[in-house]
């Protein structure tokens, strides 16, 4: 047996037969490029979020510890707890109403003590650094500013009392964490909203204790768990581990599916490079056929091809990193209002491992089976093999492919959030290639047994799709995954904007009132009547209460001792949530178990649940929901469940409570007012605020405005984001049409010999590919549409709501693209030589 080549002599032969373009090795460089980027790029991302948010905990929280607790302030002995771990900050949040004459605001009022910030400092837009405003100041934002036509040095007023804006807010480094709010933030000293008659018996705001400790070693979630086990379970809490759970959490189902994303595009790209590096090899049959005949061994030819391939895949995998990190500023720049991402260069070396990593292994499982095929069969099998094509040893296939994709599975495994999600992904994948391959097995079969067409060109075409040699395999796996990924984008789209009109709704009330007072409650409806004639007004009790426990009375669940792992569905299980009594069923709900109570009802208290609550926490009618309300415990019979409309902006509470069950705690009255078509609003802010001015009065348009805004911009981020699928199943259909018309240049040249006309040819051409097409669009219809399903329901857990007639238009229109690129790779074929193709031959 002859010695084999070393690799530095192997090395010298690949580098000279290897173009300095990487010609015939594009199709690698491009797929590559396109995955590697992606997956850096998201990585990166992703990462540079994930530390920030790590970093920057005690700043996003402002302290080691957070605790919140509804509509009451902290007792003497939790203060007297606190105390004892550190530094203590305490301050109050409320919707609150900023006005300057009949100019009003709705504004997020965060009411704060001499202490705060305890870490990080509150940034002006004059360049100040500052803390708690002095006595009788407000800090505002730009948009509230804006709003009241006021700068800084005027005079406003909060909750009707008179304060001086003492600064515009440019950055809180709180803003993260303080959560959703209808209205921008405004920062006052502790003592005003209780000047303002905001924190009365009954009103919405919150009490907030931030704690430094004194020990900075200590470990937050074992002193929450203290004051948990101390207490019990009625207040919130946060730790500068988690400063942020929900921007936590987006950012972690986010970066998970743009990671699967470019996954989806490796996959794909893996195909184009089976695709392209066969064509290389193709065209190098003569030379691989001369080296053998030369005395070069299997390994030998193994080793200088390896050399080529891995030497494009390793400059597609660099050009994809380099990319990656030039495209994550830009990305971070447009979500640096969002989320905390520094918006300059940022290299992440796990990330760029990680991508560098799936591109190598993905090449290598695609790009073993051409080269095992091509090592192992000898010179004369590679001279005949036009009309003998090649087999690869399955033996030798096993190893490379079979680490390769242990190491992706296992990489994807080792990065996942949803290790189950990420799994089924990569399965489904495995299976969407097998199916493919069944199928372009099946028409290889299906047409070889058809009966034999009366048209020449026909039959030709037909021919060409189960002959020897044909690549029919090759364009179905391409064209299939390229139809399923149009269809994956577009169902996964639709349901989106789906989504996203069903949660913004067009129709919803003109305005929201919060803070009623019970005792006023027909002096408003008066004031709204008389400034609006005939608008509706809807006022209902609005508190707010913590579920403690459910289930059966003698056995019942405590919610505390789930810890973490909350029931899937039980969203409503997680923190304070809004409270309400009603003597009829309310609006907008069905009753659809059990029975109302009726209208005058004494008895053991009840409740209503939603229907879907309840599945998710396995309650039913007869069984029981414990709340703290206040600080008190309060328990209730499930009398009825409820299928609830949530498509209207209207009062659509979890839990309804009979009246007898809640009417004795302190509570205000929450409003909507819708107004008639046409009639003018401009009067009836001003109005409200100085008659209600401990009221909080929001109108809904603009906020509506923005959170369409908002959602459309996600929106489109996931719709480019998976258009680097779509790139990378272009690349690939490209590729595979090229190899297929590489292949059909010695078949063309002979028909045209024999007479064929231009025309003739184009059809035998359009038929192959039209047959393929037309199969592959039910595959791609099922199978898209069952990938795009797990994506919207099982990933982002949002209603599977897809446009079908908008679907089906975009895989109309993967077809037409298909054939069309079908036809414009077929043109070349009508110009080739036949004294120059035969020549080659």
């Amino acid at each position: 047996m002859p010695d084999a080549l070393p690799w530095r002599t192997a090395w010298t032969l690949a580098r000279r037969d290897l173009s300095a373009r990487f010609k015939g090795l594009r199709l690698l460089l491009v797929c590559l490029f396109l995955g590697v980027g992606a997956i850096a790029a998201i990585g990166t991302l992703t990462g540079s979020i994930e530390h920030e948010l790590g970093s920057r905990g005690r700043e996003i929280l402002g302290g080691d510890i957070e605790l919140r607790v509804w509509q009451r302030a902290f007792g003497k002995h939790e203060n007297a707890a606190l105390a004892r771990l550190g530094t203590v900050s305490q301050g109050l949040r409320m919707q609150a109403i900023a006005s300057k004459g009949d100019a009003t605001a709705p504004v997020a009022l965060k009411a704060v003590d001499a202490r705060w910030p305890l870490y990080g400092r509150l940034e002006l837009t004059d360049g100040r650094r500052v803390g708690a405003p002095p006595a009788g100041t407000v800090w505002i934002a730009k948009g509230t500013a804006a709003r009241l036509g006021t700068a800084q040095g005027g005079r406003i007023a909060i909750g009707g009392v008179p304060v001086t804006v003492g600064g515009i807010i440019a950055a809180d480094p709180e803003q993260m964490s303080e959560g959703f709010a209808l209205g921008d933030t405004a920062v006052v000293p502790l003592d005003l909203p209780a000047r303002a008659g905001l924190t009365a018996p009954g009103a919405m705001y919150r009490s907030v204790a931030r704690v430094r400790f004194a020990s900075p070693g200590r470990d937050p979630e074992a002193a929450v768990d203290a004051l948990k086990a101390r207490f019990g379970d009625d207040f919130d809490t946060r730790t500068r581990l988690a400063a942020s759970p929900s921007t936590e959490r987006f950012v972690t189902r986010m970066g998970e599916f743009l990671v699967l994303v470019g996954l989806a595009a490796l996959v794909i790209a893996g195909i184009g490079i089976g695709g392209g590096v066969s064509s290389y090899l193709e065209a190098r049959r003569s030379s691989i056929a001369t080296l053998k005949v030369l005395g070069a061994t299997s390994g030998d030819i193994a080793r200088i091809y390896l050399l080529q391939v891995g030497a494009a895949a390793l400059a597609g995998s660099l050009a994809g990193l380099a990319a990656g990190v030039v495209v994550t500023p830009l990305l971070a720049s447009a979500l640096r209002s969002l989320l905390p991402v520094e918006a300059g260069f940022t290299v992440s070396p796990p990330a760029l491992a990680t991508a560098a990593a799936y591109g190598l292994l993905v090449a290598l499982v695609f790009a073993a089976p051409p080269l095992v095929r091509a090592r192992s069969w000898p010179a004369m099998a590679l001279m005949r093999a036009r009309v003998a094509p090649l087999a690869a040893d399955r033996r030798a296939l096993a190893l490379p492919v079979g680490l390769g994709l242990a190491a992706i599975v296992a990489l994807a495994l080792a990065n996942a959030a949803q290790p189950l999600v990420t799994l089924g992904f990569l399965g489904g994948s495995a299976a969407m290639l097998a199916l493919l391959a069944l199928v372009g097995l099946g028409i290889r079969k299906g047409t070889a047994r058809l009966p034999r067409p009366r048209s020449a060109m026909l039959r030709a075409g037909l021919a060409n799709l189960h002959r020897p040699g044909a690549q029919t395999g090759a364009l179905v796996t391409a064209l299939g995954f390229g139809l399923s990924a149009f269809v994956l984008i577009a169902a996964v789209q639709t349901s989106l904007d789906a989504n996203i009109r069903r949660t913004v709704p067009d129709r919803a009330p003109d305005f929201f009132v919060l803070d009623v007072p019970k005792d006023k409650a027909g002096a408003f409806g008066n004031a709204v009547e008389r400034t609006i004639p005939g608008s509706t007004l809807k006022l209902v009790p609005n508190l707010r209460g913590r579920i403690l426990a459910y289930g059966a009375k003698e056995r019942m669940t405590r919610v505390a001792s789930l810890g973490k792992d909350l029931p899937d569905g039980a969203w409503a299980l997680r923190g304070e949530r809004g409270l309400t009594y009603s003597v009829g069923v309310p609006e907008g709900s069905t009753v659809t178990a059990g029975a109302w109570w009726p209208t005058i009802y004494r008895g053991e208290p009840l409740v209503s649940l939603d229907e879907k609550l309840a599945e998710a926490i396995g309650v039913k009618v007869g069984d029981y929901v414990t709340v703290s309300l206040l600080g008190v415990e309060r328990t209730a019979r499930i009398a009825a469940l409820r299928r609830i409309d949530w498509d209207s902006l209207g009062f659509n509470y979890v839990l309804v409570f009979s009246p007898n069950a809640l009417a004795d705690a302190p509570h205000n009255l929450a409003a909507t007012i819708e107004v008639p078509p046409g009639a003018a609003t401009a009067g009836l802010l001003p109005r409200l605020v100085r008659a209600f001015p401990s009221t909080s009065v929001i109108e809904t348009g603009s906020l509506l405005r923005d959170a369409r805004k908002l959602l459309d911009q996600m929106s489109a981020a996931i719709l480019a984001a998976a258009s680097v699928a779509v790139l990378a199943g272009l690349a690939v259909l490209l590729g595979a049409i090229a190899a297929a018309r590489a292949s059909r240049t010695y078949d063309t040249v002979i028909l045209r010999v024999l007479g064929a006309s231009r025309a003739q040819l184009l059809a035998a051409q359009m038929a192959e590919y039209g047959l393929i097409a037309l199969v592959l669009a039910a595959v791609a219809l099922a199978a898209g549409s069952a990938m795009a399903w797990a994506v919207v329901v099982e990933l982002f857990e949002f209603a599977w709501m897809p446009d079908w007639p908008r679907v089906l238009a975009v895989l109309a229109a993967g077809l037409v693209l298909i054939l069309g690129f079908a036809l414009g790779g077929t043109l070349p074929l009508l110009r080739a030589k036949p004294a120059q193709a035969l020549r080659e031959l």
